[in-house]
Formats: C-alpha cells, structure tokens, sequence
C-alpha cells in the first residue's frame, strides 16, 4: 500500500493530522492477525543506566501500546530539556523476536523524505535560483494549468494535483507485481491523468505527484541528481552520515537494518483511507484473520523517490528534527514562509504541525513507519522509527504505530 494520504486521528481525545504511505505490496498469502501468535510482547531492550525519570511511567505504556497494534519493535528517542534524554530500543527486528530491536538499525523515512526534499528546494529559493511564488511551468513545462500553479502551492499541497497512490490502477497493480519499481515520472503521469481536486490555492489535499513534481524540478535548476543534491545540501552540512535517498529501483537497506512488516493490501488500503476521510470507522481498517503473520516487505520499493524513499537512523533524525524546526540552513525569512501552517492541512512548506506543538513530518512506508517532531518553544525532540506500516484491526486514523508511541510520548512528558 504505497500511498501518502492524510487522516484525522483521534487517540486518548487528542486529535491528529496524520500523513501515512501505505507499503509497495503484499506478498502471497493471507492477511496478518492482530496478535501474530510467534511475535513476543515487546519490552524495552537498550535503556541507558541512568534513564530519566519519565521513563519509568512512559515504557510501560509504549509496551502495552505495541502489544496492542501488534508492533513487532520500535526505536524511541526523547529529549525534553529539564527532564532529560532517553534513547531506547524496544521490542524485535522481526516477528520472530529476534534479534532485538537495536538503536542502531536503518530504516525507511517514508515521507519525512518530503521536508527533506523541501529543504533542498527552500536552499535553491535562498540561493535565488527559485522563486517561491514562480509558476511550475517555469521550470516544468507541461504540467495541465501549471502556468497557475505556484512552487509554494506544491510544498503546502494547495495545488489540486492528484495523489498518484490513490489511482485505482496503481494499487491493482501493487498487488499484482509488488516488486515493480515505478520511475518519478511514471508516478508524474499518474497523477497529471486525473483532474485535479480544485483550482490551485481553493483547497487542502495531500498529494505524493506534489513532491515527485518538486524532485524533477529541484534536479533541473540544481543540475544534479536529487540523490546528490540532498547529500551535498542537507546531508553532509549536518554530518548525516547515516542517511541517504536511492534511486527510484534500488531497494536495498543498510546494515544494521531491522525488517519491515505490514497488513492487508494495496486496494483494501485505499479503502481503509477513504473510509476515514468519509468518516465510516467500520470500513476505515484493514480487517484480518486471526492467527497468520504479517507480510514481510523489507525489500519492495518505495514507489515515490523524492515523496518517500529516504533511510535513515535514529541519531540522524535527531540531528534533522532540530535543524528541520529551527531552520539552521535557511534564511529566516524562507524558515517563516515554511512554518506558516495552512489550518486546512495544519501543513506547512513540507513540515506538519502536530500534537503538543510539534513540527516536523511523519511517514510510512513499506514495512516502516516514523514521527520526527520538535517543539521550538522548548528545545524538545520526539523521534519514532517502527518496523510496522499499520496495525490490523484498528481504525485508520489509531494504526500508525510510530504516531500513536509520538502521542504517548507528548502526553506523558510533554503536556500541552
């Protein structure tokens, strides 16, 4: 289920915008149960000795959590300035409950890949080489009433263009061949064959064709492949050293990696989405079987590069969440426009503002699923990296593992 799409949330009363990019397919076989019978409970398994004092009451509720969506294993990162740091691992790399779950594994971003792109965009309109309010057609002719679409419409996702994953066609074929890789342009062309939502400006819908658009055209003014743009402009001044974005067909992982899990599939995906948007909780899940695993899809594509397909590890997120927050490789002026939150999608210039007052992104994708938020006022950072898409059983708008640890998170340490 490759698609980046946005629901509303609701756990323990809080509300929640949430971007999620369903897995690139299901391998044969049927569908996951909610308590796979081989997975053992998750307990936290890296701890530092001299844990800060929340950690006492917030593991426990992480682990009854992941028990409950069925997380095979989960890295946590939290630093609140006053009450301290605390880096744990919890839970397993598989579903066998082994190896454990390490703080040092690789794993798919998902869409966290997007305020990455943004930031190299936002570096090009610094540079002047783009300008925020210039018309796509400027740097990509042939985009339908692109002449009236601005850059800025494509980051804030205000520009009405079609969300690729949602195209019927796309997902059938997910299914059917989950290992085929799909070029931006393919996933371009998807997206431009569909009218678009509404007119440029008149709305608020999430759309990975945005990002793939914005890839292209950051390949063209930079006159380098997004791969390098985003080494030399956002990896190497931060001293990421763990994080990279590959070519839209290369689907390997770097060691150590955990594997990645996910339910269900494509097309009943895609239904769960549109459900929550309709507000029908019944049909908004992916409904399974007990007793039968998760699929194993580590190793499928992305389907999306500059909308979705970064790794990265813990220590690096950590690294991006503050400069993603604080805006340290950009001028002030461009960190302004890319925090001014449209209360449509509460979305930025690729950044979202969540629970608790938490800025950054979020993402899923196939097997992986991560928050990465950081809160200015207080200097504090939240970071989540799961090996599970979505929980089985569970309405939509709950299922998001990494979501639903980030929430615990801000409500047990962070309280607004």
């Amino acid at each position: 289920m490759t698609m980046v799409r946005r629901a509303p949330v609701a756990r323990a009363g809080v509300a929640l915008a949430v971007t999620a990019v369903f897995a690139a397919g299901c391998t044969s076989g049927p569908a996951g149960s909610a308590r796979p019978a081989s997975t053992t409970a998750p307990t936290a398994s890296t701890a530092p000795a001299a844990a800060p004092a929340f950690a006492a009451d917030l593991g426990p509720k992480i682990t009854a959590l992941m028990d409950e969506l069925s997380v095979p294993g989960a890295i946590v990162y939290v630093d609140v300035p006053g009450k301290g740091t605390w880096l744990t691992a919890f839970g397993s790399s598989t579903t066998e409950g082994a190896p454990p779950m390490s703080t040092d594994n690789h794993m798919r971003i998902g869409s966290v890949t997007k305020s990455l792109t943004a930031e190299v965009v936002l570096q090009l309109v610094d540079q002047g080489a783009i300008g925020l309010d210039d018309p796509v057609t400027k740097y990509l002719p042939g985009v339908p009433n692109g002449e009236n679409i601005a850059i800025r419409q494509l980051l804030g996702m205000t520009a009405g263009i079609f969300n690729f994953t949602e195209d019927d066609y796309f997902n059938l074929t997910l299914d059917k061949d989950p290992h085929k890789p799909w070029t931006p342009f393919e996933c371009i062309g998807i997206g431009l064959a569909h009218p678009p939502y509404f007119p440029p400006g008149q709305g608020f819908h999430y759309s990975n064709t945005n990002y793939e658009i914005l890839g292209v055209i950051a390949e063209r003014v930079g006159k380098a492949p997004l791969q390098k743009l985003m080494q030399d402009l956002v990896f190497a001044k931060l001293g990421m050293r763990s994080t990279s974005l590959p070519v839209y067909d290369d689907t390997a992982i770097p060691d150590p990696h955990s594997q990645g899990y996910m339910y269900g599939t494509n097309v009943e995906g895609n239904v769960a989405y549109n459900a929550a948007l309709a507000g029908n909780k019944a049909a908004a899940q992916i409904t399974v079987a007990p007793g039968t695993k998760p699929n194993d899809v580590t190793d499928l594509p992305s389907n999306g590069v500059a909308s979705g397909a970064a790794i990265s590890t813990i220590g690096d997120m950590v690294i991006w969440a503050k400069a993603l927050g604080t805006g340290s490789l950009l001028t002030p002026a461009t960190q302004a426009a890319r925090t001014t939150f449209d209360p449509r999608g509460n979305y930025g210039l690729g950044v979202e503002k969540a629970f608790g007052g938490l800025i950054g992104h979020n993402g899923a994708v196939p097997g992986f699923q991560t928050f990465v938020g950081y809160q200015p006022e207080k200097g504090a950072t939240v970071i989540v990296m799961a090996n599970l898409l979505l929980a089985p059983n569970t309405y939509f708008g709950e299922a998001l593992p990494a979501d639903g640890i980030a929430q615990l998170v801000q409500q047990t340490v962070l309280p607004e």
